[in-house]
């Protein structure tokens, strides 16, 4: 089992998401591990309130950060549902 999580630690460290917000003013690149690869914002996004800019990019990043560590929490327990013993948990 223990080199099997390795094995897909591996995988989602070189696995890329792409995740867009607001209508596709920003795109987040993160992989499977939650490392942050590149952000990318639309030039007449960065025209609108400061605030709402700032408050839309943290929520953007804050929902790629959490999309990104579903699916690694997915993928490892298709690895580790298959150990569990039963009554255990």
């Amino acid at each position: 089992m223990q080199r099997q999580i390795e094995t897909l630690q591996t995988e989602l460290e070189a696995k890329e998401l792409e995740f867009t917000s607001g209508g596709g003013a920003i795109k987040i690149k993160i992989t499977g591990a939650g490392k942050f690869l590149a952000l990318g914002l639309d030039p007449e996004f960065l025209k609108e309130d400061a605030k709402f800019v700032a408050d839309t990019l943290l929520t953007a990043i804050q929902d790629a950060s959490t999309q990104a560590k579903e699916q690694n929490e997915a993928e490892m327990k298709k690895i580790t549902s298959a150990f569990q013993m039963p009554g255990l948990m």
